[in-house]
């Protein structure tokens, strides 16, 4: 069986930029590890950006969260030094989760990155929703949230979901 890992939008500004997090920063070197992990196995690995355009702030996402990040061709919105792998594919997506996942051939996804509160949630459920038969993880250690508080929370709306939290 085909094992996917999926990097959600661990980005500069989600890290130690515009939105970054103490929590964001401490999760790196785990989200290193499982990388290289799956790289050693020679596994799938794709990566999302978040991606946004100099019109952010009058999106309807922007009028919410007016706080400009993850701007195309910006530091910000490059995926963080040391965790991009060559000849991975990147999905930009321009908000918080990718509708086209069912596109994707996925047979076992395990999913780690930024904010797990946010895009982790909502990739998750759509992977869930679009293929109900294949497991999906997510692991705790390689996830932040905007918060302690909505992290753990978006952890249990997963579990409930049947998605595996590790």
């Amino acid at each position: 069986m085909k094992k996917t890992l999926i990097v959600v939008d661990m980005q500069n500004d989600f890290i130690d930029m515009a939105l970054g997090t103490k929590e964001a920063v401490a999760i790196v070197p785990k989200v290193k590890e499982k990388i290289a992990e799956y790289v050693n196995n020679k596994d799938e690995i794709i990566f999302t950006r978040d991606t946004h355009f100099e019109d952010y702030l009058q999106t309807a996402e922007g009028r919410k969260l007016p706080v400009e990040h993850c701007i195309k061709g910006t530091r910000g919105w490059q995926i963080a030094d040391g965790l991009y792998v060559e000849g991975c594919k990147i999905i930009d997506k321009p908000n918080f989760g990718w509708p086209n996942w069912k596109e994707e051939q996925l047979e076992e996804v395990e999913m780690i990155g930024l904010c797990t509160d946010i895009c982790v949630v909502s990739n998750a459920l759509i992977i869930k929703a679009a293929f109900p038969d294949i497991p999906v993880k997510v692991d705790s250690s390689c996830c932040a949230g905007v918060t302690v508080e909505s992290h753990e929370a978006a952890l249990k709306v997963m579990q409930m979901c049947q998605v595996e939290v590790v």
